[in-house]
């Protein structure tokens, strides 16, 4: 009898917990009245962003921490407060509606997180990471208040062991997040206090997946995988924690389910594996192959990760024209693709499921285009991996900070270079590494951009010297649209609306890093109902797809003439910006994309 009747309050207990889970998910909606996505309807506040977080590192075992946690707005230096405000959807911002608060935080105050979780009983005797995607911008954690660390950074990942740190069966995480927007130095992109024209809403606070995962002691950290297609192999580099010697690497390779090589090596060593009859990734035929590898210490199998790589080169080589050429896989290809701001009316930095994430790739495909410009944004895991799969090559640029100095694009620098404070060198610099650390082993990233349009930037000789040191095996594009320099592989033009070849470099790869801007406001998917922004406006979508095709005309004479890429500016509106292909919401296409597809496919195909 005394059995049942606890049997029978554990299941009270457990329908009054499942019921408060449920009312504060019913509580939960979009907040403000701006435009939204199709998605923003799909958005479960119990069930958030549930896809494994980082599939080119993926374990078996994970937890999601997404979700309702409780928050607060305080000044800056303030203590923690007595009492929380109320809940936000993690992990969009608390600027977004999304996230259920749509507040402005700025930089006189901070804001506060705070949930509780409990860990699996199957995690027994293993070490817990804590995982953050992306927190914008300085970072301070605390479990069960004890302080565990901290993390300066808007676009990288970073985790703590929070196991010395665990009490009891249930645990208090409590996260402060400090963030300057414009009003600091520290990489920021497109965000500034007051958005308009092509500036947009502050992000602040978390904006990536959190969650929870289960290791042994010793464990694989990272994979950096090098292909090199001119000798048929593929280098793995695994970075190691808490190996010892006499620790064993072992790494499988498969082409689906058939085993195609496999490989042992010490732990710290690089494995080296040839790959017989090697299948080249591209755009057009975008092949993986799948990798494991595991982390053999004592005799026994510690760790066991899953992973992929793709055998693709990217290089330039002279033409027989005496132009200097992008070659992927030894063989001259013009890369054109849309500026990509990576930006939602609902959820801001963050797309509402991970169908809308990968939304836009298969749109830019749709549009015939191979490449996509990452525009002053870094994506989640999640994103880089769908351009693995569906195939589009990537460039990716560094978040512009600081401040803007003289802008000379239309001729070579000749004035001195921003002097950045140390303090505001030394967050370039980190953040920089660390993105390049976060995203090296991504195939579909061929071009790192560290400057644009000469915001923030400083000893520009310097920093694409060492980028291209700390990474060979990818272009350099030094500073896209100026301030130029006659370093890196790349010449960058910027011009709008149309296409123009102004400047040229012999030596290098010249190409049109933004032109277009073609704006076409249509009410009811507006995020302003006025003061919308293009380079130039029509009223109808056969105008704007006409003047596409017009500028598409042009480009395919300039490419025959010295171009070897080009980025149209862009893939969707952004708030006051209407330059986009497809609206802000993502609800209409705004041109005729099939039009479209048929030139830009010519453009293409010019330099075959």
């Amino acid at each position: 009898m005394i059995k049942r009747q606890k049997f029978r309050s554990c299941l009270l207990f457990g329908a009054v917990m499942l019921g408060t889970i449920w009312v504060h998910a019913q509580q939960w909606k979009p907040a403000g009245d701006k435009i939204k996505t199709e998605w923003a309807e799909k958005v479960d506040a119990n069930n958030v962003l549930a896809e494994y977080p980082r599939p080119i590192l993926k374990r078996g075992d994970w937890k999601n921490l997404n979700g309702l946690w409780d928050y607060a707005i305080t000044p800056k230096g303030a203590s923690k407060p007595a009492q929380m405000e109320g809940e936000i959807l993690v992990p969009f911002a608390i600027e977004s509606s999304l996230s259920g608060v749509m507040k402005t935080v700025g930089e006189a105050n901070e804001l506060w997180y705070e949930t509780s979780f409990t860990i699996p009983s199957g995690w027994n005797k293993k070490d817990i990471l804590l995982h953050f995607g992306a927190v914008d911008w300085k970072a301070e954690i605390w479990l069960n208040d004890i302080k565990i660390g901290a993390h300066t950074g808007g676009y990288s990942p970073f985790n703590f062991n929070i196991t010395p740190y665990l009490k009891g069966k249930s645990q208090t995480l409590t996260v402060k997040v400090w963030d300057p927007s414009n009003a600091g130095t520290q990489p920021r992109g497109k965000q500034v206090n007051n958005p308009e024209g092509i500036w947009y809403t502050p992000v602040t606070g978390i904006w990536q997946t959190v969650w929870l995962e289960p290791v042994q002691k010793t464990h694989i950290e990272n994979l950096r995988t090098t292909p090199d297609i001119d000798n048929s192999t593929i280098s793995i580099v695994p970075e190691l924690s808490g190996s010892t010697s006499g620790d064993i690497i072992e790494v499988t390779v498969k082409d689906g389910a058939q085993v195609i090589s496999s490989a042992k090596a010490a732990a710290g060593q690089p494995v080296e594996i040839a790959i017989k009859d090697q299948k080249l990734w591209s755009p057009e035929s975008p092949f993986l192959y799948d990798l494991s590898v595991k982390l053999i210490s004592k005799g026994k199998v510690a760790d066991v990760v899953e992973s992929y790589f793709a055998m693709r080169k990217i290089s330039k080589k002279r033409d027989a024209n005496g132009v200097v050429r992008m070659q992927l896989n030894n063989k001259d290809y013009f890369q054109f693709g849309p500026l990509d701001q990576g930006w939602w009316p609902d959820g801001l930095y963050t797309a509402p499921t991970d169908e809308a994430l990968k939304y836009d790739i298969i749109k830019t495909k749709e549009l015939g285009f191979n490449m996509i410009r990452k525009h002053v944004k870094v994506e989640p895991a999640r994103w880089y991996t769908h351009c693995d799969q569906l195939g589009i090559l990537v460039w990716q640029d560094m978040p512009n900070g600081d401040a803007q100095p003289i802008w000379q694009h239309h001729q070579y620098f000749n004035a001195n270079e921003l002097q950045r404070t140390a303090a505001s060198e030394a967050i370039y610099r980190k953040e920089w590494k660390e993105i390049m650390d976060n995203l090296y082993s991504y195939p579909s990233i061929v071009v790192w951009v560290p400057f644009n349009e000469a915001w923030g930037q400083f000893k520009t000789v310097e920093i694409t010297e060492w980028t291209a040191a700390y990474d060979p095996s990818r272009l350099i594009n030094s500073a896209s649209g100026g301030n130029h320099f006659q370093t890196g592989d790349i010449l960058d033009l910027h011009n709008y609306p149309d296409p123009d070849l102004y400047l040229y470099d012999a030596n290098r790869v010249t190409v049109l890093g933004e032109y277009g801007g073609i704006g076409l406001p249509l009410e009811g998917h507006l995020w302003k109902p006025d003061n919308n922004w293009g380079y130039i406006r029509f009223k109808n979508s056969e105008e704007t797809t006409d003047e596409y095709l017009k500028y598409a005309k042009k480009l395919l004479n300039l490419v025959k003439s010295g171009f070897s890429a080009a980025v149209y500016t862009q893939t969707t509106d952004v708030e006051g910006e209407v330059n986009g292909f497809m609206t802000y919401d993502r609800k209409v296409d705004k041109m005729d994309f099939q039009k479209v597809r048929a030139a830009n496919r010519e453009v293409i195909e010019a330099i075959d």
